[in-house]
């Protein structure tokens, strides 16, 4: 299977993270999209370590838990690799060249692009258009992965009894998603987003400009270290911290004592993630910054952040304008939106 490839069937996505699995399909009525099914499952620790899954016994019954809990019939699935795990290049075909044509000639000349052996990788392209000085050639978006990487998302979606349709790239995923929430964000056409995609163990940069993803860099810091440092204060396990960060009911002294540390942790990894891209690329600023992920949900983040870096800050709501079934229970939904951006994104493929 290549990756992001597409066979016109109906599909629903599933996000496999470090620390939850989520499952949604999408409807469309006219231009307006509706989540008709919805479902989220926990995963034990390690079952997935930096994004790359390790146990797939388990994450297959998380799958198969999720699909359950949101009442899914579709079998057909789309899931994402890693943008860590993947090598993405733009090159230059020739317009008139169909497909089939391209696919032969990418495969004598993968050398040209990849670092592995061709009979190691999943590759696939896809054609974005054509060059604006030059019409006769097209721009064709490339991407490769080791087939291990690939192999072990099929593995996990059949063991939930799914059929792997699509293996899509994370921040294209994302890009899709954040593309669809932009047109409630009011953007202007030369804005520079800096999205921040805070999972449980692992913080993704993506720089948006133009409805294209521009630059991602992971960094090694995310919401598992508050639970961590929950669970070794005040002497819970890893459920009853996980519950009490989300839920409360922890002393008076979590505020000042633990959280209002972490937060300053967070703001500081962000400014240090902005400071990267700046570094490495001819841009010297952003216009916006956009906070996603289970952790973005924390009280004030968003105004912590503004405020400490000096650019405006919002939580992600990738949902917004969206229509719920009635079967989707429309709090959990609100509650989970700032997570959903991957799982919208490949969703969305259905109508691809």
């Amino acid at each position: 299977m290549g990756l992001f490839s597409n066979k016109k069937v109906q599909i629903f996505g599933v996000d496999v993270s470090s620390s939850a699995v989520k499952v949604l399909q999408l409807g469309k009525s006219g231009q307006t999209y509706k989540v008709e099914y919805y479902g989220i499952d926990s995963l034990p620790a390690n079952a997935v370590v930096e994004k790359n899954i390790t146990e797939v016994d388990r994450v297959s019954a998380a799958i198969s838990n999720a699909v359950k809990k949101a009442g899914i019939k579709r079998k057909n699935a789309a899931i994402a690799v890693s943008g860590s795990a993947v090598i993405t290049k733009t090159i230059n075909m020739s317009s008139d060249l169909s497909e089939d044509e391209m696919e032969e000639r990418l495969s004598l000349d993968a050398n040209q692009y990849i670092p592995y052996p061709i009979e190691e990788v999943s590759l696939d392209f896809n054609v974005l258009g054509p060059m604006e000085d030059n019409p006769a050639m097209s721009h064709v978006l490339i991407a490769c992965s080791r087939s291990e990487n690939v192999e072990v998302c099929t593995e996990a979606l059949e063991g939930a009894g799914l059929i792997p349709t699509i293996v899509d790239v994370e921040s294209f995923a994302i890009e899709a998603s954040f593309n669809e929430m932009a047109k409630s964000l009011n953007l202007g056409e030369d804005e520079i987003v800096a999205l921040f995609d805070i999972g449980a163990t692992t913080t993704t940069l993506h720089v948006m400009y133009k409805g294209r993803s521009i630059y991602t860099r992971d960094q090694a810091f995310g919401g598992k270290q508050l639970t961590d440092e929950i669970m070794q204060r005040y002497g819970l396990s890893m459920e009853e911290a996980s519950l009490a960060k989300r839920q409360g009911g922890l002393p008076e002294s979590y505020e000042t004592e633990v959280l209002q540390s972490f937060k300053d942790s967070l703001v500081q990894q962000i400014s240090r993630a902005l400071q990267f891209f700046f570094s490495g690329t001819e841009f010297n600023n952003v216009d916006r910054i956009v906070l996603a992920g289970g952790t973005a949900s924390i009280h004030d983040l968003d105004e912590m952040t503004s405020q400490q870096i000096g650019v405006p800050t919002q939580i992600a709501n990738p949902i917004e304008g969206f229509e719920l079934a009635s079967r989707v229970d429309e709090m959990a939904m609100k509650e989970d939106a700032p997570a959903l951006m991957t799982v919208i994104g490949l969703a969305m493929r259905t109508f691809d």
